[in-house]
């Protein structure tokens, strides 16, 4: 690849900004300079950032399953799924898969196959925008678990695993009570429905999730992949996943949890879309709320992808005394890390030159450019 420079650019480095350009050399950056430079494609004064890293975004399965009993094709799927990925500015991206069938999904076993089956011809082809890792999404009320997790935890796409407990009641919605006033017009079942539903599902729940989760944990050590915990609400919780050499603990649900999480060393990944709407949709804890504690490491984009790219830019006006670097390294360098990808999620020398040209249009962050490994795929 023939070297090429980005200049006339504000640069977001890891502790600073600077007025400068980029020099990339096969697909690796090569130097960082402040002050004007005489050749090379003018970005106009706009920022250059590093490519988004996104550990835990649910947008495939959406393009798959875009209405209930409809499923897509699953290359189209992942197309228009890389699409919007690459055009929020994401350069890296764990696509969650859920494992684990139930009561509304039987079959899914089925649907697993054809998603990754997707992601490995994407990755195989030249097509793809991003770079896409797998990220089971690991449900452990059911019963087929286990043989989904055998067939792909050892996958070399799989880089995350995530242990989740739906179950109502459970974690993400506080009590029965809560999950019953949530779901109450989503579910569009009568009373009785719902009660037997929710019956058949805290069975599951019993029969299932404790040894599941025992597999899981000890099947993940013996591969080496990485675990997330989901939900943690409690001290209990977040000190079953210290027990389980979890490393990331997604979406804590309270103050207390993420306080006992981050104190013990794992890092605490939050949902984008939560920053930007300034509140959770399910009640719980604001995740601006933990970037004023202190306690807040990760950003993902969860169910919208822009919003990755839209939260780094509202953080610095909301948190006092944030730098835009700051609320960047939230959503490059420090998933990047805790994904063990040390190569990418800073402009340094000697990183990948995953970058992103952003305009602000007003309060709006626009991308302008992206590169990956410095080719122009966006």
């Amino acid at each position: 690849m023939e070297g090429q420079v980005l200049r006339n650019a504000r640069i977001v480095l890891a502790d600073e900004v600077i007025e400068g350009s980029v020099a990339i050399e096969n697909g690796v950056i090569t130097a960082i300079d402040s002050g004007p430079a005489q050749t090379g494609e003018d970005l106009a004064g706009d920022y250059l950032i590093p490519g988004l890293v996104e550990l835990h975004t649910d947008q495939l399965e959406s393009y798959y399953r875009p209405r209930p009993g409809v499923f897509w094709d699953p290359l189209a799927s992942l197309h228009a799924h890389d699409v919007q990925i690459a055009g929020s500015g994401i350069t890296t991206v764990f696509d969650a898969v859920r494992i684990g069938s139930d009561f509304d999904l039987p079959t899914m076993g089925e649907h697993v196959g054809k998603l990754v089956g997707a992601i490995h011809a994407g990755r195989a082809g030249v097509w793809l925008k991003a770079e896409h890792f797998i990220h089971l999404r690991c449900e452990l009320p059911s019963h087929d678990l286990l043989a989904q997790f055998e067939t792909y935890a050892a996958d070399p796409a799989t880089r995350l695993a995530s242990v989740m407990d739906h179950t109502p009641g459970q974690r993400q919605f506080g009590s029965l009570e809560d999950y019953k006033r949530f779901y109450k017009d989503k579910m569009g079942r009568t009373q009785a429905e719902r009660d037997s539903y929710i019956a058949a599902r805290l069975g599951e729940q019993a029969q299932y999730s404790a040894a599941n989760r025992q597999t899981i944990v000890r099947r993940a050590a013996e591969l080496g992949l990485p675990l997330a915990s989901h939900d943690d609400a409690t001290l209990a919780h977040v000190e079953e996943a210290l027990a389980d050499g979890v490393a990331i603990a997604e979406f804590p649900t309270t103050l207390e949890a993420a306080s006992a999480a981050h104190d013990a060393g794992l890092s605490i990944l939050m949902g984008a879309p939560n920053v930007v709407r300034g509140k959770s949709h399910s009640g719980n804890i604001s995740a601006t709320d933990l970037v004023r504690a202190g306690l807040l490491d990760i950003l993902s984009s969860d169910y919208v992808p822009f919003a990755l790219l839209q939260a780094v830019f509202v953080l610095p006006e909301r948190v006092e005394g944030l730098s835009l670097s700051q609320a960047l390294a939230m959503v490059t360098i420090n998933p990047a890390r805790a994904a063990g990808l040390e190569d990418r999620g800073q402009i340094a020398i000697g990183k990948r030159a995953d970058l992103v040209r952003v305009r602000q249009a007003g309060p709006l962050p626009v991308v302008h450019g992206v590169w990956r490994e410095g080719l122009r795929v966006s």
